[in-house]
């Protein structure tokens, strides 16, 4: 054989030394191996604010805070760090504790009286579960903490005033994590004696026995196969302008990952991008386009040349401006507000406003789910064009028509009485605007079969027939809907369709 040479025989044996040694420190060290999933805590600060314990319950000089105070003379303060630190990210429903609440931490003998939550740099989504209503509750010597999805090394910190018990008293956390578990994990102190092997040894080793094994393998191949589902060359995804935030992460993250691919994002409508695809399809000589066009919901009939694949689900919901305080409206309500039917606020116990009607236009996909979803029917034609002021006099209400879903978030922040819709995760961090739940039910992914909440939908890939195998098309559109995808997917607040609950929603339709 060609390849039976002394480099090659010394490059193999060298790799196969590697894995053994490498194999034998991790089995010495760890005789189990560990759990994918796994949230670890630990106490960064315990610290008397009030009177020191310690001290004879005489009033502590640096942090006597509280001695004027009787009932907070013991007040202490703990910093407790919680992190995922296992090796996949944890979503919601991976929480396997009963009721609304993830994880419960309890403070031995001692009273919580306040908590305050920071998070990791970063992870700003992390801060909207902290309420009341997603599930943050305390009572006396307990917290219970909402369901937080955490990806890799995401943490958010709480610090929590105390009184009762002094400094040192037990705390803990406990929990259930499906296929992992919750356990304390703190950073060792100076007089600590080393585990025999660390973990910068441990993943230098690993690192130089794959460096060893690719070494060997480029000397016994001639040529090394490119990375496995990457492809080069360039892609267009258009589309949904609802799921483009999503999107632009994964190309930018796929463009990362995989050297020699551009994926541009020309996100302009589901229906305008349904139609793009058609026509570069039509003229393309070469069979199918490297086009993906996204859609709020399955493709208008008439382009059978088009295939579609089930992405994700998606929610929707109605904002309107914060000077109307009214924060639920009836499905019947909404359509009446629609047709034209109700004209003020009032008569629907809101503020005395007139009602803006403040949509997107007939390209968007975000309009069709709600006509199809929500109203059963069309919404009305347009009788303003800047939003403000009535073109057409005959029309019972006033309503404009934008081009995306950032200019709607804008206006009805805007203007008093205006009302509008866009994709859930959208305009969080606009001021100015507030969500609105339907009969009660608020959009939210981890209920959504069980709710019955109206206003979502199926997000579908199309593309011009079938894409090779190898292309960019192909490979991107793994991508997206698997592995690196289903995190994004989740984090923008979408459940994907390959998870086993999103297989039956989306098989539901």
């Amino acid at each position: 054989m060609e390849w039976l040479n002394p480099e090659n025989v010394i490059a193999v044996a060298t790799a196969l030394l590697g894995v053994l040694v490498s194999a034998a420190m991790l089995w010495y060290e760890r005789r189990v191996p560990p759990r994918r999933k796994r949230i670890g805590y630990r106490v960064q600060l315990d610290t008397p604010i009030g009177s020191d314990p310690r001290n004879g319950g005489r009033a502590n000089v640096r942090l006597g805070l509280f001695n004027e105070t009787p009932d907070m003379s013991d007040a202490t303060l703990v910093l407790l760090r919680v992190e995922n630190d296992g090796a996949q990210s944890i979503a919601g429903d991976d929480y396997t504790a009963r009721g609304s609440h993830g994880l419960t931490v309890e403070f031995t003998d001692r009273t919580v009286r306040a908590i305050a939550v920071t998070q990791s740099p970063g992870a700003d989504h992390l801060m909207e579960h902290f309420t009341a209503a997603a599930g943050l509750q305390h009572r006396d010597g307990t917290i219970h903490l909402p369901r937080v999805p955490l990806n890799r090394g995401e943490h958010f910190k709480l610090l929590v005033l105390l009184t009762g018990a002094g400094v040192g008293s037990p705390v803990t956390v406990t929990g259930g994590i499906r296929d992992g578990k919750v356990r304390p994990n703190r950073a060792a102190t100076p007089d600590e004696k080393p585990p025999l092997f660390s973990r910068a040894a441990r993943t230098v080793t690993v690192v130089l026995t794959a460096c060893v094994i690719t070494l060997a393998a480029i000397i016994v191949r001639e040529e090394p196969p490119p990375p496995m589902g990457c492809a080069t060359g360039t892609l267009t995804v258009t589309g949904s302008t609802a799921f483009a935030p999503v999107v632009r992460e994964l190309a930018a993250k796929y463009e990362k990952d995989c050297p020699g691919a551009t994926v541009h994002v020309d996100a302009h409508g589901s229906t305008a991008g349904i139609r793009e695809l058609a026509d570069r399809g039509a003229k393309s000589k070469d069979g199918s386009p490297a086009v993906i066009a996204l859609s709020d919901g399955p493709k208008p009939g008439g382009y059978p040349q088009l295939r579609e694949s089930r992405v994700a689900v998606s929610l929707f919901t109605l904002v309107v401006n914060d000077s109307v305080t009214v924060d639920n409206l009836a499905l019947k309500d909404i359509r009446r507000l629609y047709s034209g039917g109700v004209t003020n606020w009032t008569q629907l116990d809101g503020p005395d406003l007139p009602v803006l009607l403040v949509s997107r236009d007939a390209n968007s996909g975000t309009r069709e789910v709600f006509q199809r979803r929500v109203l059963g029917r069309n919404e009305p034609g347009p009788s303003s064009r800047d939003c403000a002021t009535k073109d057409d006099r005959e029309s019972p209400v006033l309503r404009c028509e934008l081009d995306s879903t950032e200019q709607v978030l804008a206006t009805v922040a805007r203007l008093t009485g205006a009302i509008g819709y866009s994709e859930v995760r959208s305009g969080r961090d606009l001021g100015g605007l507030h969500r609105l739940a339907i009969d009660g039910r608020s959009p939210d992914v981890d209920q959504i079969r069980r709710s019955g909440y109206p206003y979502r939908e199926i997000e579908y890939a199309y593309t011009y027939g079938q894409p090779p195998a190898d292309s960019l098309t192909s490979s991107f559109l793994t991508y997206l809907s698997r592995g690196s995808g289903q995190d994004v997917i989740r984090t923008h607040g979408h459940l994907p369709c390959a998870t086993p609950e999103g297989l039956r929603v989306c098989g539901e339709g």
